[in-house]
C-alpha cells in the first residue's frame, strides 16, 4: 500500500532537526507524529525539555517542539508499505531535506530516529549535496522491540544529545 509522508513540524530559529523513517498506521491515520500512545518519543522529549508532553492536545506538543527550536519531519516522502514496520519499507522516496535546511539554515544538529531513518539518510546524502553538518543515529523510539532493544532511560540517556544544540 503506498504511503505518504506529512508535512515538517518545522519554524523560523528551527536548531535541530529530528528526522523519522516513516509515521505508522496510527499516526498516518491521525495524521500526527508519534501518534502511536506506546512510542517513547513524546515521553522522551517530555522528559528532555522538562514539559509535560504525554497528555496534552497535538498542537501543544508541536507549539512546544517549535518553541525549544526543534524541527521534526521523516527522510521518507513516499513508500510501499503493510503496516507500520520499517522492515516492510518497499520504494521509499526521500523528502526534500536539502531543501528544508536551505530554508531554515539555522538548523545545525540531525537526529536520527532508529536504524532505518539513518541508513535512508546515508543514502540520500550520497546523492544530494546536502549542508555538512553533524547528525547523529538515535535508538528507536518505536514500541516494536528490535534487535537492540534498549531501556527506556538507555533510550533518554542517547537522546539527551538534543541538549547540546538547544
Amino acid at each position: 500500500m503506498k504511503r505518504q509522508s506529512m508535512q515538517p513540524i518545522v519554524a523560523s530559529g528551527a536548531k535541530i532537526l529530528l528526522l523519522g523513517s516513516m509515521p505508522g498506521e496510527q499516526s498516518l491515520i491521525k495524521q500526527q507524529y508519534y501518534g502511536n500512545k506506546r512510542n517513547h518519543f513524546w515521553p522522551i522529549i517530555s522528559d528532555l525539555l522538562n514539559v509535560d508532553l504525554t497528555t496534552p492536545s497535538y498542537q501543544y506538543k508541536c507549539q512546544q517542539l517549535i518553541g525549544h527550536g526543534i524541527a521534526l519531519w521523516d527522510v521518507i516522502a513516499s513508500c510501499e508499505r503493510e503496516g507500520s514496520l520499517d522492515s516492510a519499507i518497499r520504494h521509499e522516496k526521500a523528502n526534500d531535506i536539502k531543501g528544508l535546511l536551505q530554508q531554515y539554515p539555522t538548523i545545525r544538529w540531525i537526529g536520527l530516529n532508529g536504524t532505518k531513518a539513518y541508513q535512508s539518510f546515508l543514502k540520500y546524502k550520497k546523492k544530494v549535496d546536502i549542508p555538512e553538518l553533524p547528525f547523529t543515529k538515535l535508538p528507536s523510539t518505536s514500541p516494536v522491540p528490535g534487535k537492540n532493544v534498549k531501556s527506556y532511560e538507555e533510550k533518554v540517556e542517547a537522546w539527551r544529545e538534543i541538549s547540546h544544540y538547544l
